[in-house]
């Protein structure tokens, strides 16, 4: 694609991503909003409209005459995929370019089966859900993928995972490559959740969502866009070190992680190390539920001590919401209020004047509408737009 038609493509774009955010959905208020003449406008939206990106629709009428003539994203053509996998779950939706869901499934699966097991798994359940949305596979354009890992953003591949066994060097699109006439997108399951939950929080411009669960990280999007840093790395809070434990040892190998001594993982064992019934973090959850004086008190020393991470996050940062989220979210305010205390006794009055620090609102459904915001949203980028309406 040469330099012109990529600042086209660009254009292009730009109007798409008006009409998808709500921001300009009429020929004129795009014309407000660009800059640009009615003639250019009215050349670009007829081509997204013959291309099958767009529709127009008449509203219906009122006492004050007859409303202008408004764009929305299509529905006929084109859906996406979102899947969100966890350690032991796994959530695959099939969607519009809108968002809106067509079908969906949850399943158990042992993520340390490997790439080939799992894989596999979300390849059928995909071919299930087009199915059932009475789709054919080629209008499934783009696929989002959240995985329990880092991930290098740029080419899908997990790298060095401390929670699933036979990921390393993974580059999840390969498994997909030949099937489908679509990208496949992969990142951090927590940046999957981050995005997601912004989608639903018209109000929140710069978010922090924090997942605590077997362990502990963070996604962050800022003005719109999710931050992931040089390498894909941004938001991995759980090998921040808290001062006074050092001798505590992580599984990264390192000592004094938030998240060896404050995930459910962690509370889990200090409740076993009393004689506690309790594996894992959801056995920490029904324990709480259950009145268990001892898990409330570990819980609550785990808000102060993920309180104290964020507190340093919110004086460099200055989000204006903290989403907490992962299975010990389930818990509220026994993790809530120890979390807020510290924040906002420890961070700066500025900062903290119009924060809020809330649960999440979609719950376990967040990673797998955030996937498929993320596949969703590289479709309307220039390069995703390129290879759905072709030259232009």
């Amino acid at each position: 694609m040469n330099s012109a038609a990529k600042r086209r493509m660009a254009s292009l774009s730009e109007l798409a991503g008006l009409v998808a955010d709500g921001a300009a959905t009429t020929r004129s208020a795009i014309v407000g909003a660009t800059g640009l003449s009615r003639a250019a406008i009215a050349q670009r939206v007829d081509l997204l409209i013959e291309r099958g990106l767009l529709v127009e629709t008449e509203p219906a009428a009122t006492d004050r005459g007859r409303p202008p003539l408004a764009l929305d994203l299509s529905d006929a053509r084109i859906v996406v995929a979102g899947c969100d996998l966890g350690a032991t779950h796994s959530r695959i939706a099939v969607a519009t370019l809108s968002g809106r869901v067509l079908a969906e499934r949850a399943r158990a699966i042992d993520i340390n089966a490997g790439p080939e097991a799992v894989l596999a798994g979300v390849r059928a359940d995909l071919e299930e859900l087009l199915a059932a949305a009475g789709r054919p596979a080629d209008h499934l354009r783009a696929v989002g993928i959240g995985v329990p890992g880092p991930v290098e953003f740029a080419s899908g591949t997990v790298v060095r995972p401390p929670i699933m066994a036979g990921w390393d060097g993974c580059r999840v699109p390969a498994f997909f490559e030949g099937r489908y006439a679509a990208p496949v997108l992969v990142d951090n399951d927590v940046n999957a959740m981050a995005l997601g939950e912004y989608t639903h929080r018209q109000a929140s411009r710069h978010l922090l969502y924090v997942k605590v669960g077997t362990g502990i990280g963070c996604g962050i999007v800022s003005d719109g866009v999710l931050h992931r840093g040089a390498s894909g790395a941004a938001g991995d809070i759980g090998h921040i070190q808290l001062p006074g434990h050092e001798d505590v040892l992580c599984h990264c190998g390192n000592t004094g992680c938030v998240e060896a001594v404050a995930s459910g993982a962690a509370i889990a064992a200090a409740l076993r190390a009393q004689g506690a019934d309790a594996a894992r973090a959801a056995d920490v959850v029904r324990l709480v539920s259950e009145g268990h004086a001892a898990a409330r008190r570990q819980v609550r020393l785990a808000g102060q001590r993920i309180g104290e991470v964020l507190a340093s996050l919110v004086s460099f940062h200055n989000p204006d919401t903290i989403v907490i989220g992962g299975i010990l979210a389930q818990l509220h305010e026994d993790l809530l209020a120890d979390v807020r205390a510290v924040i906002y006794r420890r961070a700066l009055p500025l900062a903290t004047r119009s924060l809020a620090i809330e649960t999440s609102v979609l719950g376990e459904r967040a990673g797998m509408l955030g996937a498929v915001r993320l596949a969703a949203r590289h479709l309307l980028s220039a390069e995703g737009m390129a290879g759905i309406i072709g030259d232009v």
